[in-house]
């Protein structure tokens, strides 16, 4: 089995933490900053130097601290007007705390205090902000246009190692995982704000260290789309970017897979299997949480299971309906016990967690086209979303 592990460094204080937490000041000068990326042969310059070179300005290295508990990640300038994008799981500590004391050291080496935005739990995204002169928004790509098999390079703080760059290709598209959350609600059967049943894809967030499976409290699980690779990312990783060849930014990065349970005390690290939001989920998200200091995601409002192929197959083919909630989208919509759906704008989905996934990425009062299968028939119908709960 696969284990998806927390990138963002979270550490109990006085026991390994990467960063150490001081309370909000104004900027602080430091050593000259080894985070930035250096080039000493300008006649032999790689693409991956390049592409570094051209983002590490726009990548911050994020300490989070609350009590004795504190941890690193990283982030991605947005603007000039200090806007941060990152997880929501580094700056709460992994669901531990609601306000933690953040601080933001930027590639130069400074260091600011940092104030939240706004967090969204169920795409484990999050806006800070800094009052920072200079700041070099980052280039945002567009991944709909990746191709597997495209360069994919990452710049972030593993381990606390600040301005660390790692690069590999990207390895798949459309992946969906699954994590453990204790900052959503349990909305368990509901698709579009939670999946009743899995195809086997149970990946959770758990502590850098490895114990446990990350958040005491998860109540609920959150499914996410996320682009897979093979570029080296570690726990401080997280809300870091993925970068194409071009230096502009493909995704936030957000899990790593580890191969079986790890023992306490031991620290999870990259195995080759690395996920990352893609950045066009992203920027609705980010903008919307700047205008609001939130984000909407999409409901249906069915009880949905995995669909399997046949009798004692191990495989699914969908995501079948077994119940519809009164007054939802899915009863405006009029779908129905025994529907199996297998697609969302074109977008297939072959078990529960992928129609969430599929889902909450658009946003509440989005229409979306829906193809079925209904008595052996294909259809498709069109869906106005309700809107998932707030967590």
């Amino acid at each position: 089995m696969l284990a998806a592990g927390l990138l963002g460094g979270v550490t109990a204080a006085g026991a390994g933490t990467l960063l150490a937490s001081q309370a909000a000041s104004p900027a602080v000068s430091s050593a000259p900053s080894t985070a930035q990326v250096i080039v000493n042969s300008t006649d032999n310059v790689a693409s991956v130097s390049a592409a570094a070179k051209k983002a590490s300005p726009s990548v911050v290295t994020i300490s989070a601290a609350s009590g004795t508990a504190g941890g690193t990640g990283s982030g991605i300038i947005l603007d000039g007007q200090g806007h941060i994008l990152t997880n929501t799981h580094v700056v709460t500590l992994d669901g531990q705390s609601a306000n933690a004391t953040i601080e933001v050291r930027t590639n130069d080496g400074k260091v600011y205090p940092g104030t939240i935005v706004g967090t969204d739990p169920l795409s484990d995204l999050a806006v800070i902000k800094v009052d920072a002169p200079d700041l070099v928004p980052a280039a945002l790509g567009d991944s709909s246009k990746v191709n597997v098999g495209d360069t994919a390079v990452a710049i972030g703080a593993p381990l606390g190692l600040q301005g660390t760059v790692t690069d590999g290709i990207v390895s798949a598209l459309s992946r969906t995982i699954s994590i453990a959350s204790s900052a959503v609600p349990d909305t368990s059967g509901q698709a579009g704000s939670g999946s009743n049943g899995s195809n086997g894809r149970r990946y959770r967030y758990a502590p850098p260290n490895g114990s446990g499976n990350g958040a005491a409290a998860a109540s609920s699980d959150i499914s996410i789309n996320v682009l897979q690779t093979d570029t080296a990312i570690n726990p401080g990783n997280s809300g870091g970017p993925l970068l194409n060849a071009a230096g502009e930014v493909l995704g936030v990065n957000v899990a790593i897979a580890s191969a079986g349970a790890t023992t306490a005390g031991a620290q999870s690290g990259n195995i080759g299997v690395g996920f990352s939001i893609p950045i066009n989920d992203a920027k609705r998200i980010s903008q919307e949480i700047i205008a609001n200091g939130s984000a909407t995601h999409g409901q249906l409002g069915a009880n949905v299971a995995p669909k399997a192929a046949g009798t004692g197959s191990q495989f699914t083919v969908g995501a079948e309906v077994s119940g519809v909630t009164a007054g939802s989208a899915a009863e405006k919509a009029g779908l129905r016990s025994g529907d199996v759906i297998t697609a969302i704008d074109g977008r297939a989905v072959q078990d529960a967690e992928e129609l969430t996934a599929a889902v909450r990425e658009h946003p509440a009062g989005a229409t979306v086209k829906v193809t079925l299968l209904r008595g052996g028939k294909d259809q498709q119908i069109d869906v106005t979303l309700g809107a998932a709960p707030k967590a």
